[in-house]
């Protein structure tokens, strides 16, 4: 761990460049910022075109179609300054595409680049784009990383506008729940910026460039944590309020302007989040100098993740369904179907209608069918009536030989009504590292778009390390329980234990849980086989899938419900 942390913390050797968030001129847009996977560079913004500084080696001399390693062909360079080059490349071998930094292996970063990039590797985190392979060979130095097509970059969403408050919310809770892991494993990203921000096809945001971007650039902090939380803070601001909250244009961002200083960014635009706006600004100040109505400075990641904890969660907006159109009548409805459509300029001459039936033998079919009609009419009348006379003796004989037991004696069948869950929290009694306890309370929000989920393992039976995980469900009181309902995503093998109904205190050994349903698939409906009345009641996961989005074997829980 220690050899971790020192990669991490001091992830290039000092080459006298300042931290990236303390300076906003140190950051502005890339002039190709439409590929989506293309870093952000200040040298490149300011039209260096690939000149390096002085005392810098030489970028290697590389073109299209060059492999490394017989294996990673590059494809278009992304950047190019200061000595190293980052390219779009396809792994043949895997036939996928990749990202590529490559630097010469006598470049005075190359040491640090790799340091950073295997300790980058061992972190394993899927929140961040993965480090795949870093390698010396051949005079050079080369990390390769995943690539994501589908991505989006913040720097795009911005040039949009602003995040709604629930995207923005989404952002800033997942980016600083991810920078946190980082830190307890001793590492920094340094360089944090819309550019390094993703968010998937899915919805999930994701860290591209953990450490080893600082470590490309020798960027060094004496206070890494406090670096990156206010880097965060600056991001949520961005995404609230579409400006850069320094006084310098960057990233395709107008600045603040100047003289007013660091100003709120419900100040700045109408309309912004009232604790985003907060959150922001105590992610930014953290020299404390905050105004009188925040609360404390957030100076961690870790400080951030409980701030945004603490606030009320903010709702997805509700969807917006377009109005069909008005409906309009076919041509067949219209009577005008299988006929011959007019010349233009010619008069349609319509049809004349036969003449009446005047006749002498017309008169007299007339006055025909009117007797029989009559007559039909009376019969029918003389029919019904002597049904209804029949109906109503049979009806006066009935109601004597009635009996008044009661009617239908079949018992009422139970009325199943819903059982608040009261509290619940992750259960890993085969493990030590927990399993995401901060998000438990989204398996009940009502929130179709929120889920909990696991941590990730190399096979659906948890990698062989342990038979399974769960949640424990506390439901206030012992009660009832006819049938809990947990949807998934992705088809889990999941059981439903409970614990005795007259215990006093929440069991916390597995065996005290026994087993009375269990089910696969994406939505599953657990029913006890007998009458179960418990207080304590235990989701457990056994299987789990493949998820779609970052190809990890883990399980997500959408919503569970309990009910009598």
């Amino acid at each position: 761990m220690a050899d971790r942390s020192t990669a991490a913390v001091d992830v290039a050797a000092n080459s006298g460049d300042e931290p990236l968030t303390a300076q906003a001129d140190e950051s502005t847009a890339d002039g190709a910022a439409q590929n989506r996977e293309r870093d952000t560079e200040n040298d490149e913004a300011q039209g260096s075109g690939g000149t390096e500084s002085p005392g810098k080696a030489s970028p290697p001399e590389l073109h299209s179609g060059h492999k490394l390693a017989r294996r990673y062909r590059l494809e278009e360079c992304v950047t190019r300054l200061d000595g190293f080059s980052s390219w779009r490349a396809v792994d043949e071998k895997l036939r996928r595409a990749v990202g590529v930094h490559i630097l010469p292996a006598d470049h005075s970063r190359a040491r640090s680049v790799l340091a950073a990039a295997r300790s980058s590797a061992l972190l394993g985190d899927p929140r961040f784009v993965q480090v795949l392979d870093a390698v010396e060979e051949n005079d050079l130095v080369y990390v390769v990383h995943e690539w994501l097509p589908d991505a989006t970059e913040l720097t795009s969403l911005l040039a949009a506008g602003p995040l709604e408050p629930h995207d923005a919310y989404q952002m800033v809770s997942q980016i600083a729940s991810a920078m946190a892991a980082a830190h307890r494993e001793g590492l920094a990203h340094l360089r944090l910026t819309p550019g390094t921000i993703l968010r998937s096809s899915s919805g999930q945001w994701r860290v591209r460039g953990l450490a080893v971007n600082a470590a490309l650039r020798g960027i060094t902090s004496d206070a890494p944590q406090r670096t990156d939380t206010e880097a965060i803070g600056a991001l949520l601001y961005a995404s609230l309020t579409q400006r850069w909250p320094y006084e310098n244009d960057a990233y395709g961002l107008s600045g603040l302007p100047k003289g007013v200083g660091l100003i709120p960014p419900d100040q700045v635009r109408a309309g912004v989040h009232r604790g985003l706006s907060e959150l922001a600004m105590r992610a930014l100040a953290n020299d404390g100098a905050t105004a009188s109505r925040h609360e404390s400075a957030c100076t961690t990641p870790e400080e951030l993740v409980k701030a945004i904890g603490e606030m009320p969660r903010i709702r997805p907006p509700e969807p917006v369904f377009t109005a069909p159109p008005d409906y309009q009548r076919t041509t067949y409805q219209q009577g005008s179907y299988g006929r011959q459509a007019p010349h233009p300029g010619v008069t349609q001459v319509l049809p004349t209608p036969p003449p009446p039936l005047q006749s002498r033998t017309g008169k007299a079919l007339k006055w025909a069918v009117s007797a029989l009609l009559i007559a039909a009419l009376g019969l029918g009348s003389w029919q019904l009536a002597d049904a209804l006379m029949e109906r109503g003796g049979k009806s006066a004989d009935t109601d004597q030989t009635q009996t008044t037991d009661g009617g239908d004696k079949s018992p009422a069948k139970p009325v199943s009504k819903p059982i608040a869950i009261a509290g619940a929290h992750d259960f890993d009694p085969f493990g030590s590292d927990g399993e995401n306890p901060d998000e438990i309370d989204k398996i009940y929000d009502t929130a179709p778009h929120t889920y909990w989920e696991t941590n990730y393992y190399a096979s659906s039976d948890f990698g062989n390390l342990k038979p399974g995980v769960g949640v424990i469900l506390d439901l206030g009181k012992v009660q009832q329980v006819g049938k809990v309902t947990v949807t998934f995503v992705g088809d889990t093998s999941v059981e439903l234990r409970a614990a005795s109904g007259d215990t006093g205190a929440e069991p916390t050994s597995f065996d005290d849980y026994n087993k009375v349903a269990a089910g696969s698939g994406a939505s599953v409906t657990l029913k006890p086989g007998k009458a179960l009345k418990s207080r304590y009641l235990l989701v457990w996961l056994t299987d789990l899938p493949k998820q779609v989005d970052d190809g990890q074997f883990r399980g997500r829980i959408v919503d569970v419900k309990v009910s009598s």
